[in-house]
């Protein structure tokens, strides 16, 4: 697609992943919203960028109809979802209570979905649209203490592929992108300093970003990015 025609929202884009895709976009000359659920980081991520902020909970119905109509009418239209809010709760099963199991789920999977139903319900009345899923490797492979982040990508994945199952006669495209480790204060795990030969989350945008400026009569279903050899 020609990302100088694009309007794009980018959720959970006040911070780490979110905000980096959101920055290449508008160079590419994207018109960008983010959503975020802390005001006062989402307003000054959003007048750094220079773009529209519209602060909002994904894991909340009224809230995410809500974004994606003042998407709609902030940018002058909409084409383009990248649904990457997420948030990390890591723990053995033995020691993962039930509360902190349907915390990420109700970000990462119904969140996810409602961002991806209420822009569907736009791109499909109005002839065409993208979205970007943020999975994670974790959508492809488990790992001890990840039960609850894991099977959040997992379900990610399977949406992933429904979606496109079904939006693809819509003009459609449903992708999704793996991402290993990712130097971000994901799950409150900063890191201490940047290790240059890990990844970091302007490898990520840039990604999505070439995902995104295919031409429009093929996609990239999925991807996934490793770093090449960390240290």
């Amino acid at each position: 697609m020609d990302l100088a025609k694009a309007h794009v929202l980018v959720t959970g884009g006040s911070r780490g992943i979110g905000r980096e895709t959101a920055g290449h976009l508008i160079a590419c000359g994207a018109k960008v919203a983010i959503c975020g659920r802390d005001e006062a980081v989402l307003k000054a991520a959003a007048e750094e960028l220079g773009c529209l902020g519209i602060q909002a909970d994904v894991a909340r119905e009224d809230d995410v109809v809500r974004m994606v109509s003042d998407t709609v009418s902030g940018l002058g239209g909409y084409d383009v979802l990248i649904n990457n809010a997420a948030i990390g709760t890591f723990g053995r099963l033995v020691d993962t209570a039930v509360e902190d199991f349907e915390r990420v789920h109700r970000v990462n999977v119904i969140g996810a979905f409602l961002a991806a139903r209420e822009s569907a319900k736009h791109f499909i009345a109005n002839g065409g649209g993208h979205i970007v899923n943020v999975a994670s490797t974790a959508a492809r492979k488990g790992f001890e203490g990840g039960g609850a982040y894991a099977s959040s990508k997992f379900a990610l994945s399977g949406l992933t592929e429904c979606w496109r199952a079904e939006l693809r006669k819509h003009d459609v495209r449903v992708m999704q992108i793996n991402p290993s480790e990712v130097q971000t204060g994901f799950g409150g795990r900063e890191p201490p300093s940047i290790n240059p030969s890990k990844l970091q989350a302007s490898d990520v945008a840039q990604a999505i970003v070439d995902m995104l400026a295919l031409p429009e009569r093929g996609f990239i279903t999925e991807t996934t990015l490793w770093a090449t050899n960390p240290q």
